[in-house]
């Protein structure tokens, strides 16, 4: 990443070496990865690649930082826009009853320890016990738990999944 941020620099970038260095945007480097993927997508390579592109192509690399330094406003806004919609989410949640919200955490518990169950306690309480408990099938399990990250997540999983399929 540093040698992106000095190329930046030599280049007469300051807003892209602003937004990679981090001064600008959030500290788990959200905004800064977005920045690294657009450059890397220009290119026409993955981001692990760019060191070697810059070395390789620097004139290539300088373009597309030159074309990502012009959409950057953009990019910003974007962010800030699906930050906001955190926010708002998170500040909406906190008005509704616990119990309405509680099956999300519960949920993320009920599968934690089920997974926990079927691959360690239950072998260690059949050895105790000897007894012969028997497992809940592995298939039944990931049908649970796939079926949870679906309700989770908005339920775009499962629209892409049977978009796929249906398009086949």
């Amino acid at each position: 990443m540093t040698p992106l941020i000095a190329l930046a620099l030599k280049s007469g970038l300051p807003f892209i070496e602003k937004l990679l260095s981090g001064k600008i945007g959030d500290q788990n480097g959200q905004l800064t990865s977005a920045v690294v993927q657009a450059i890397a997508d220009r290119i026409g390579v993955p981001p692990a690649e760019l060191p070697k592109a810059m070395e390789e192509m620097p004139g290539r690399v300088i373009e597309a930082m030159r074309a990502v330094e012009t959409a950057a406003p953009e990019m910003i806004a974007a962010y800030d826009r699906d930050l906001q919609l955190q926010l708002a989410t998170l500040a909406a949640e906190q008005d509704e009853p616990t119990w309405m919200r509680a099956w999300r955490p519960a949920g993320m518990y009920l599968l934690g320890f089920l997974w926990l169950w079927n691959t360690v306690l239950l072998h260690i309480a059949n050895a105790i016990w000897k007894t012969a408990l028997p497992p809940m099938p592995f298939s039944d399990l990931i049908q649970l738990s796939g079926l949870y990250m679906a309700l989770y997540m908005g339920g775009h999983t499962v629209k892409d999944v049977v978009k796929t399929w249906v398009a086949k």
